[in-house]
């Protein structure tokens, strides 16, 4: 049933209410009785969405739900189509915005975009953005994939990346599938880790951000970026034998 209201076709409640009032008030639930009612004649749209809140609890999980799943659930193949259309759109819409300015301005800006495509994601995932000596976002490489709480990176494989496409400048994005964005004791030492070799192989690390649930961490924003480059620089200048043996470890 499409949004095409005739005497003999009427609008459902649920989309007579959304026309006028948009989202204001509906849950979960109604949301996704008012997508299924679409395609779907109301009370069969209703159970259905039922079951869906059932199933996956919130909307947010059945918007990210494998297809599989909604199939098995008796969703028709049309409103699959269209459910995967609606989760994927923003990031689309944001990944064309931020390719289009004349420059990297803000982490928030990347954790804007890489939050709608990482938001759901089950495993941890450490991304790599390449960017030009201007700035400009170039590419984005899914660089390794790990578990829901840990990842294995190898930070010499992660700056290999960066010189076979002659890379000028980096930002690291990784998510953290607990929803909470604080960065371990292993993700700093990665971070620093990532500084130095990047400093050694005059590439810049811009920042290192982790996306949570509805909120990321920034290391730039932090001013830990700014920390590990003027380590590095102690470092180089102290000339002992520890400095020697911490640039030799990450080089």
């Amino acid at each position: 049933m499409l949004l095409n209201p005739t005497p003999d076709n009427p609008l459902t409640r649920l989309q007579e209410r959304f026309i006028y009032t948009g989202f204001q008030g509906f849950s979960d639930q109604e949301i996704i009785e008012l997508f299924l009612s679409l395609t779907l004649p109301e009370p069969t749209a209703g159970e259905l969405a039922e079951k869906c809140i059932a199933e996956f609890h919130n909307l947010g999980d059945f918007l990210a739900a494998p297809v599989e799943q909604l199939r098995h659930l008796g969703i028709p193949q049309s409103n699959i189509v269209g459910l995967k259309m609606i989760h994927g759109l923003p990031a689309q819409i944001l990944s064309q915005r931020i390719k289009e300015q004349p420059e990297y301005k803000s982490p928030h800006d990347i954790a804007d975009f890489l939050y709608y495509s990482m938001r759901d994601l089950k495993k941890e995932v450490f991304k790599a953005i390449h960017l030009n000596n201007r700035n400009q976002i170039e590419e984005i490489i899914d660089l390794f994939e790990g578990e829901p709480d840990r990842i294995a990176i190898n930070p010499r494989q992660v700056m290999e990346s960066a010189i076979e496409h002659n890379t000028r400048a980096l930002i690291f994005v990784h998510n953290h599938p607990s929803g909470d964005p604080t960065p371990s004791k292993s993700d700093k030492s990665l971070t620093r880790d990532i500084v130095f070799i990047g400093n050694i192989l005059q590439v810049r690390v811009l920042d290192h951000i982790i996306i949570g649930q509805n909120t990321f961490y920034s290391f730039a924003d932090e001013g830990l970026i700014k920390e590990y480059e003027l380590d590095f620089l102690s470092l180089r200048l102290t000339g002992t034998s520890e400095a020697k043996r911490r640039l030799h470890e990450v080089k």
